[in-house]
């Protein structure tokens, strides 16, 4: 089984990609509040949206599961204040709890938070609660920089976060630390901003006291965590030069890395780099990069392809990193396969698994 940990629904019908435009224009042009009351997308509108895409290159890739979550660089925290973020976010989650109750056997749901700048953590404590216990979702996108791209927001680390990690610690559920588009136009969005943020996320995780305070919190660095895995060695002496000793010990089992590199050199230094009960698969679909690659003749994100042609220790290894290691980062989501029959109760061997090679 592969279980896709990162995937959003980028081909959302256009009706709600226009009414955000709407909203922005509303807020920034003439101050008010627009309501989402006024959206009206038919559930055979969401279902040709994720057949012709989404579906189609899970099903080519040969991934049984996707964790949905809206589309990233629109979460565009930096627009308007709490009330245009939290309407907005409210709105996204739904369109992707849609998509969940459509495909139920294909898709999962993470949720984005409305998360504003200067704006109460609380809004986002709510949200994540509504999510979670009223539409079953499995884990959150945490955005490090709401200031999107000018980096004016408090660490991560901060312990004005802190209601929100209580709250994920109560509900059982992880947060993928994911930036949002680039407002500031020095910074390329996906291929900067993006990896930017978690390198910038990594080292204010691992230089704070924050896996201490909560010891059962979860975080999740996509695109293979930036710079973290290429540098290790500089971020490895950083640590030991300030006295808080080796980095496989400070993420423990609090810090995860997804497998969103595009390229087999890349991704071989990630699982050599880093220890394996920390890798999640994701191919980020459909994301920033939607082309095909020219030497393999497949497409960049199509990392089951890149996975399944390194050089493992063994096949329990890239078992892990397949699925295993998701279902103990999302347990919310470990429950929910048990009980569909996807697999077996209180294990982490996926029905259908083998010990042959994929």
């Amino acid at each position: 089984m592969y279980i896709d940990i990162h995937a959003h629904f980028t081909t959302v019908p256009d009706a709600l990609k226009t009414w955000r435009d709407r909203q922005i224009a509303e807020i920034e042009q003439h101050g008010r509040h627009l309501p989402a009351d006024g959206v009206e997308i038919s559930d055979d509108e969401i279902a040709a949206a994720l057949t012709e895409g989404q579906l189609a290159l899970q099903a080519k890739h040969g991934i049984d599961l996707a964790l949905l979550s809206p589309i990233a660089g629109k979460m565009a925290h930096h627009y308007g204040d709490q009330e245009t973020s939290l309407t907005w976010s409210r709105l996204a989650n739904d369109t992707v709890y849609r998509a969940s109750v459509l495909f139920p056997d294909s898709f999962a749901n993470v949720c984005q938070l409305p998360q504003s700048p200067g704006g109460d953590i609380q809004a986002s404590v709510e949200e994540l609660r509504r999510c979670v216990e009223d539409l079953g979702f499995v884990g959150a996108n945490l955005n490090p920089d709401p200031s999107d791209g000018y980096w004016q927001a408090l660490a991560i680390t901060d312990k004005y976060y802190y209601p929100l990690y209580e709250a994920m610690v109560e509900l059982g559920v992880p947060a993928m630390v994911h930036s949002s588009m680039s407002a500031n136009p020095a910074v390329h969005g996906t291929c900067a901003h993006y990896l930017n943020g978690d390198t910038t996320a990594f080292m204010q995780l691992v230089q704070s006291d924050l896996f201490r305070d909560f010891p059962d919190l979860k975080l999740i660095l996509p695109h293979g965590g930036g710079a973290a895995p290429y540098h290790w060695g500089r971020y490895q002496g950083v640590m030991h030069d300030q006295g808080r000793g080796d980095l496989a010990d400070i993420i423990g089992d609090n810090l995860y890395f997804d497998t969103c590199v595009y390229g087999s050199r890349g991704l071989q230094l990630l699982i050599d780099t880093v220890p394996t009960k920390n890798i999640l698969f994701a191919s980020e679909m459909i994301g920033a990069v939607r082309g095909v690659d020219p030497e393999t003749g497949h497409r960049y994100d199509d990392t089951r392809f890149l996975l399944d042609s390194l050089d493992f220790a063994d096949q329990a290894q890239l078992e892990s990193i397949a699925a295993g290691n998701a279902l103990g980062v999302f347990p919310r989501l470990r429950q929910r396969l048990e009980e569909r029959g996807q697999i077996p109760p209180a294990t982490g061997t996926p029905v259908g698994a083998t010990t042959a090679a994929h």
